[in-house]
């Protein structure tokens, strides 16, 4: 997918016309088109076939002839000819959070000219009297290094996910490939990953080993033998791929999938059993003869345990309860009735509220919240009470007319540093669900931010905390709070915090998300949706949901609306 790329290049481009002064309009629309980019989970290249690039949010004319331009030739030549003007280090450094354009010709005038010697002068101290630039601003560059250097070791799972499917789907058009599976980390439902890994069963493993290495995506061949492959994916990713034989394939896939740990336990009962277990299937040790390899099912029937589902695989308790025959039901996409954070153009959000109905209902939902921003979060066109006002009677007019579907009014309220919420309670409860989130002040000692939370889930207008942590994957590190007590608030008073599915924040995390879980603490899976294409990152948030052991009952947008209606109106109560 060239999405990643096209966006990369244009933030470039808004960088660069930064340090040129040029227009802010301009560099808004550079900034504004790669954001939307890098959320789209459509191929732009299909949407470029399809000559429909102007569906993207934010891409005019202008923008489509410059991604029809690099999709074709692999270059933008205006793009091009402004950056040659910028030195390299300079790009290399506005890589790094926190450093913006002027500030990176700044540090590269003083000698600083790439990421390891910025580091080094950072843990020096020797940045620190520079404009713009004291002792609490070197601290921040140093967590910005270690973001970057994290992102280049390990890929976000939203971006992950679609390369390793549209690898599989080419590789299916290859001759002789049969079974195909994504395995590793990325079938695990890991929030980040390291590499990408393909298993393929085929007659002509030559062929299809050929085809892996020639794909168009391919920007560098690590390996080429006749059953395994690498390849450095264009989006930089490494891509493992194994062929193998069909009778082996289950036994490989559970291999190949892991964790390490898991395999190790699922090892070591196999030769308490008498068994050899390996990528190759389960061989009797007395014989050399295999017993199961064919699906994962057989084997794991094989040493006495029940098929264990991929996310669980982390040596994190999954054997002994398989073993006591007491592995949780997971929760489902297919369980998700409806989404509870979603924006339109009223805030920051790229559709009407038709047009995200329309949406909601074509995937299936029950309900869906219409929940825009609250009048604090200025950058992202928060509402006035005036304006929310006007909104919610949209909404409502909208909702009459909407057959097959429940349109409920939301709001994303704000809460402000002392846990008071942006609007006041006369107005959340008119409202038919509230969702509260932190937007600012993110570095509040962890006593503040941990009293900031437990306040907004004790007003009685509130019914989910939003994005708990507020961390941005390989940008922005959560923020500090006591996770127990804002489970013991939550619980107390009945909310429910939400494990966000948009793909740079993944908040709350598997592990926070499993400790809620048992705790009681209920949740919410919603997609923070933008654009109507966010929507289908509720993939996502299940997977995470999969991930800290949840079940369907304890996911509140599995509910009916009625039921969901009823639980929000009782905390207003």
């Amino acid at each position: 997918m060239k999405n990643f790329e096209v966006a990369r290049l244009f933030n470039l481009m808004a960088d660069v016309l930064e340090l040129q002064e040029e227009n802010a309009f301009r560099i808004r629309a550079y900034r504004r088109a790669a954001q939307n980019l890098e959320s789209l989970r459509e191929d732009v290249q299909t949407l470029a076939r399809e000559d429909r690039l102007d569906e993207i949010p934010g891409v005019g004319a202008d923008l489509a002839g410059k991604i029809a331009e690099y999709l074709k030739s692999g270059h933008v030549r205006d793009i091009d000819r402004a950056t040659k003007k910028i030195p390299a280090g300079v790009v290399a450094l506005m890589n790094v959070p926190g450093i913006g354009p002027k500030m990176a010709m700044r540090l590269y005038g003083k000698g600083i000219t790439d990421v390891d010697r910025l580091e080094k002068a950072a843990r020096a101290g020797r940045l620190r009297g520079l404009p713009g630039i004291q002792a609490r601003t070197e601290e921040s560059i140093l967590h910005g290094i270690a973001l970057v250097r994290g992102g280049q070791a390990r890929m976000p799972l939203g971006r992950a996910l679609p390369i390793g499917r549209a690898l599989v789907e080419a590789l299916r058009r290859t001759r002789g490939a049969k079974e195909i599976a994504v395995a590793g980390s990325v079938r695990r439902g890991r929030e980040t990953v390291g590499d990408i890994d393909l298993l393929v069963t085929s007659d002509h493993p030559r062929a299809v080993m050929d085809a892996f290495v020639t794909l168009p995506d391919v920007a560098e061949v690590l390996e080429h033998g006749a059953t395994k492959g690498s390849i450095r994916h264009r989006e930089g990713v490494q891509v493992d791929l194994r062929v193998m034989e069909p009778e082996c394939f289950g036994a490989a896939l559970l291999y190949f999938t892991g964790s390490k740990q898991h395999n190790i336990r699922i090892r070591e009962m196999a030769a308490r059993k008498g068994f050899k277990l390996s990528e190759y299937g389960l061989f009797r040790e007395s014989t050399g003869k295999r017993v199961a390899g064919a699906t994962e099912e057989e084997v794991y029937a094989a040493i006495g345990l029940p098929w264990i589902p991929p996310e669980l695989r982390e040596d994190a308790g999954e054997v002994e309860a398989a073993l006591a025959r007491r592995l949780p039901s997971l929760v489902t996409l297919d369980d998700i009735r409806g989404d509870l954070h979603c924006h339109t153009k009223a805030s920051d959000g790229h559709a009407t509220i038709e047009a995200l109905v329309a949406a909601a209902r074509q995937r299936g939902y029950e309900y869906v919240v219409v929940s825009d921003h609250s009048r604090s979060a200025r950058v992202a066109g928060g509402l006035s009470l005036e304006e929310l006002r006007a909104h919610t009677a949209k909404i409502r007019a909208v909702a009459r007319g909407s057959a097959g579907i429940t349109v409920l009014a939301g709001t994303e309220c704000d809460i402000l540093p002392d846990g008071s919420m942006d609007y006041p309670d006369a107005v959340l409860s008119d409202l038919d669900l509230v969702i509260a989130a932190v937007h600012g002040r993110f570095k509040q000692p962890r006593a503040e931010m941990t009293r900031r939370l437990c306040r907004a889930l004790a007003n009685p207008h509130v019914d989910v905390l939003a994005h708990p942590s507020g961390r941005l994957l390989g940008e922005r590190e959560p923020c500090a709070f006591d996770l127990e007590r804002v489970l013991d608030a939550a619980r107390r008073h009945d909310k429910a915090l939400e494990i966000n599915a948009y793909p740079t924040r993944l908040d709350l995390n598997d592990v926070q998300a499993r400790r809620a879980h048992e705790r009681g603490v209920r949740l919410a899976i919603d997609t923070d949706a933008h654009m109507l294409d966010h929507l289908a990152s509720m993939e996502l948030g299940v997977l995470t949901a999969r991930r800290a052991w949840v079940g369907k009952a304890d996911v509140v947008n599995t509910w009916p609306a009625r039921t969901l209606s009823m639980w929000a109106q009782r905390h207003a109560r």
